[in-house]
């Protein structure tokens, strides 16, 4: 029999797969000084600009040990972090919602809940500054033009270039390769840039404009390129460790403790890190009011909050996926979960290796290969992602990234595979290798999805675990495990067995 509570979860699923199809046709034409978001409160006008607006709000009460709290599911919300985040459990938070199967993996964006709450002090401001789906390079950045928009701006971007990856290019086109390679917003690129140096609204900047960008000094970053780099490496750090509530809290320059407010969200919370890393505290709490950040963003863009649709779904599953390699044959497991690119959090990726008589960077006649079903989207110097829903955009759907696919036979752009077959040899081409492998992570809708945990990489049943540092970590499938190990030993082998 079929209770309410579980027409309430099923009533949820459809509602968040709608907002879904919505946010795919999303326009992303820029509009600018567009009316403010029900995010920023306003005490009189709606229409009143930016500007003007105070600290939209106060702090948070204290509440008593184990009180129930109103909360809205948000994009990407699981039990186990929001667990972390109201310092509770998840056995309290399903007691207290017998509607959520304990099954669920990711929750309905939207969906209203009760949480038990056991306060922590020093909690920071519950203002929200940028949505989820702005944040990353999904459905919602369809469309929209940088080279165009930054053609479009008086300032010292339009006249930029540098030699970047190998290339000469313009501002529009660093700043597009990064927002490929880290999956983020280009917009939220620019808006960065703006904020910190005025590249779209002064033609004539200080020198130190152009050479740091983003503000952090450093003899190694120098430039667009390298200051993007550092800076979607940090953003995506703290974005990706609020989904997995290992980042909590961050500390000022004067030792003073902010815990992140446990209603906020991941955008919020890695600009929120990116700020303190940069500024004084005075300078922090400006960057991240309504008068900070948002503004600049709301500016060149207009206001985000109205038209956000929410990216990730709730019940969230992966499609089946093979091993990248073909039926029948043994290669080694030779890193666990690890970051896509970049260094650090989200530890989203797995390497395999094939059999090899010497180590290093060796041709190898063994080929790297779908996974599942799909049309090869990008196919560039070392990598080559399959997007799983056949539409032709990574920004959408299930995309598989691999990363050191050598350069002869390596599957075209266009090209429609089926599960097993061959999409290229492994190298060391592409990133940074030291042998030859094959580097291979999961997006869905822009997004990266952590190796570990409740929507775990599962392929052919090897289901993955951390280890107790990056690149460490096995893959576990009934009884059986086999362990990462950069040696190809024994304990690393592992043998595609589909038909």
């Amino acid at each position: 029999m079929i209770t309410k509570f579980a027409i309430l979860w099923l009533k949820f699923i459809i509602l968040s797969a709608l907002l879904l199809s919505a946010c795919q046709a999303q326009s992303s034409s820029p509009a600018l000084q567009l009316p403010l978001s029900a995010n920023t409160p306003v005490v009189e006008d709606a229409m009143v600009e930016s500007a003007e607006l105070p600290t939209p709000h106060p702090t948070r009460p204290v509440y008593a040990p184990g009180e129930l709290v109103d909360y809205s599911a948000q994009t990407g919300d699981t039990l186990p972090a929001l667990a972390v985040r109201f310092n509770t459990r998840v056995a309290e938070i399903l007691e207290a919602n017998t509607f959520i199967p304990a099954s669920a993996t990711t929750l309905p964006p939207g969906m209203p809940m009760k949480i038990p709450i056991y306060y922590l002090p020093f909690w920071g401001s519950p203002y929200r500054i940028l949505p989820d789906s702005q944040f990353i390079n999904g459905p919602s950045q369809i469309g929209f033009d940088t080279a165009g928009f930054i053609a479009g701006q008086p300032g010292w971007l339009r006249r930029y270039s540098e030699y970047a990856a190998g290339a000469n290019r313009s501002a529009a086109e660093v700043i597009d390769l990064v927002a490929l390679k880290f999956s983020l917003s280009p917009r939220l690129l620019l808006a960065l840039l703006e904020y910190q140096s005025q590249a779209l609204s002064q033609p004539d900047p200080p020198v130190s404009a152009q050479t740091y960008p983003l503000s952090y000094v450093a003899g190694d970053r120098r430039g667009l390129y390298r200051q993007l780099l550092w800076g979607a490496n940090l953003l995506n750090n703290g974005y990706y460790s609020w989904r997995t509530a290992e980042l909590t809290s961050i500390e000022h320059e004067d030792g003073r403790l902010e815990r992140f407010d446990p209603w906020q969200n991941a955008a919020t919370v890695s600009l929120r890190n990116f700020f303190n890393t940069l500024m004084s505290k005075a300078e922090y709490e400006q960057a991240t009011s309504s008068t900070g950040f948002f503004q600049t963003y709301s500016f060149l863009f207009g206001d985000p909050w109205p038209t956000d649709q929410p990216h990730i779904p709730g019940s969230l599953e992966q499609p089946p996926l093979a091993l990248p390699f073909e039926a029948g044959q043994t290669w080694a497991f030779t890193g666990g979960p690890h970051t896509a690119w970049g260094n650090g959090p989200p530890l989203t990726a797995l390497d395999f290796a094939p059999p090899l008589v010497k180590g290093g960077c060796q041709p190898s006649s063994e080929k790297v290969t779908a996974v599942a079903d799909g049309v090869i989207v990008r196919s560039e110097i070392g990598e080559v992602v399959l997007d799983l829903d056949g539409d032709g955009d990574e920004r959408t759907g299930w995309n598989i990234f691999y990363l050191h696919v050598g350069s002869e036979e390596r599957v075209t752009v266009g090209a429609v595979l089926q599960t097993g077959q061959p999409v290229g040899y492994p190298s060391c081409e592409g990133g940074s290798s030291t042998g030859t492998h094959v580097h291979m992570a999961r997006k869905y809708n822009g997004e990266w999805i952590h190796a570990e945990g409740l929507l775990a990489f599962n392929l052919e049943g090897w289901v993955a675990h951390n280890g107790s540092r990056p690149y460490l970590g096995t893959l576990t499938r009934f009884s059986s495990t086999v362990t990462a190990c950069e040696c190809s030993n024994q304990a690393s082998f592992i043998q595609s067995e589909r038909r």
